[in-house]
């Protein structure tokens, strides 16, 4: 099975293409302009690398957020046109979830951490099989971590802004390494997941906003 992932939750934009259990290829996209422009033209590059067209893919992925709206509608419209123009499946994970999934068994709990802006941040916290606790929230870091115990492992593009106010808060606080880009992780769980039946229709996907305020202002 042939996946294309997309990951524009953040400036740390990628895609990747993941079959059989292993990421063929996976490329940064260019955060320094807009995904509507920069975004398609990276998945034909990867494409080409590959020597793979759109028509050799078996399903699609993309991250649904939370993260940038406008990163979230483009990298959601894209994929939704590549599966409808196709006919195949797709599947919407959340960052969150996702980030949680590459430090499954780092710790007794996992804290997912995006930032957020504002002095906040996206977090979702997870046992350590990375199953969710809680709902995810958008809060200061000082709230989250008033609900985080001792040596629990952190991930996401915010903890290297909030690092000192972890250990600072969070007794024996462990930070895996892991690489910025997401795509490629995400073309793994998604093939994972689909192999199990969750794909979905394209209709079907929708954006993960945790600032639903924000958001109904941008829909105005």
């Amino acid at each position: 099975m042939h996946i294309l992932a997309v990951d524009t939750t953040t400036t740390n934009g990628s895609v990747a293409v993941a079959r059989a259990g292993a990421v063929l290829g996976q490329r940064a996209v260019d955060s320094g302009r807009s995904y509507s422009v920069v975004l398609l033209p990276a998945v034909m590059t990867l494409l080409a690398e590959l020597a793979l067209e759109i028509r050799d893919f078996d399903a699609y992925a993309v991250t649904t957020g939370p993260g940038s709206f406008t990163g979230l509608r483009i990298g959601i419209s894209t994929i939704q046109g590549l599966s409808l123009a196709s006919g195949r499946p797709c599947l919407g994970v959340s960052a969150l979830d996702l980030h949680a999934s590459r430090i499954v068994g780092e710790s007794h709990v996992l804290v997912a951490l995006m930032n957020a802006y504002r002095d906040e941040v996206y977090a979702g916290v997870y046992d350590a099989g990375g199953v969710a606790s809680a709902p995810p929230a958008v809060q200061g870091i000082e709230a989250i971590l008033a609900r985080v115990p001792a040596g629990a492992a952190f991930t996401g593009d915010a903890v290297g802004r909030y690092r000192e106010t972890i250990e600072a808060q969070c007794r024996d606080a462990l930070f895996p390494d892991r690489s910025v880009l997401q795509a490629g992780p995400l073309a793994l769980l998604a093939g994972a997941r689909l192999a199990a039946g969750a794909g979905m229709a394209a209709e079907a996907l929708r954006p993960l906003y945790l600032r639903e305020t924000e958001f109904r202002k941008s829909a105005k």
